[in-house]
């Protein structure tokens, strides 16, 4: 069983974590890939403005559109703050398998400096991919020097991704500005339906 594992507050989740994991799922084929809503993230302050239960299901609404993809409740039901190397540990628990750790650059950049990174580098293939064209280069020398130092085993996609921010997202919906371009219409509809993001007017055909 070969399963790709992506991670993230996800409030909300946008076109550009949608797209980041349609790259990987081509790119990597993996039997399944599991998307885990983060319940509490450890490299930033919890300021999550919809509750677990609805960025789980903004992210099944988003999952249709990746290829393989399942949604993971596995960080949301465990207390505490969401530790990659701890949900990487449950994964192996509950089944065989290889496991690849998707994420964009910045947190490729960063991976040194997650709990217990070397345990993580043993439980996970580390995949990142670049924002811009540009970007590439460098993150395949990031990946040699994890493989130098840590012995990780790493993928760098060759292809970029959109870069979009979930609290510009989240800021542009609270002005009620258009938020079409950056939001799948299930995602965006859920929203409008249900208020999240200081969003007042009832759903009218797009925010």
């Amino acid at each position: 069983m070969k399963t790709a594992v992506f991670g993230g507050t996800f409030d909300p989740i946008h076109l550009g974590h949608v797209a980041l994991a349609q790259h990987f799922s081509e790119a990597l084929q993996p039997d399944r890939l599991l998307l885990i809503p983060t319940s509490v993230p450890p490299h930033k302050q919890a300021t999550q403005l919809a509750t677990g239960a609805q960025r789980l299901e903004m992210c099944r609404l988003a999952a249709r559109e990746i290829p393989r993809c399942e949604v993971c409740d596995l960080e949301l039901k465990r207390p505490g703050r969401s530790y990659t190397v701890d949900t990487l540990e449950a994964l192996h628990a509950m089944g065989e398998g290889d496991f690849y750790l998707l994420m964009g650059a910045d947190m490729f950049l960063s991976l040194e400096r997650w709990r217990n990174f070397s345990r993580i580098a043993q439980l996970a293939v580390l995949c990142a991919a670049p924002r811009q064209e540009k970007e590439y280069a460098a993150l395949c020398r990031h990946a040699a020097h994890l493989e130098r130092q840590w012995g990780a085993r790493t993928f760098v996609g060759n292809f970029s991704v959109l870069e979009l921010s979930s609290t510009y997202i989240r800021q542009r919906l609270k002005r009620g500005e258009p938020c079409r371009d950056f939001l799948l219409p299930a995602v965006e509809t859920y929203i409008c339906e249900n208020g999240l993001y200081g969003v007042k007017r009832p759903f009218s055909g797009g925010v």
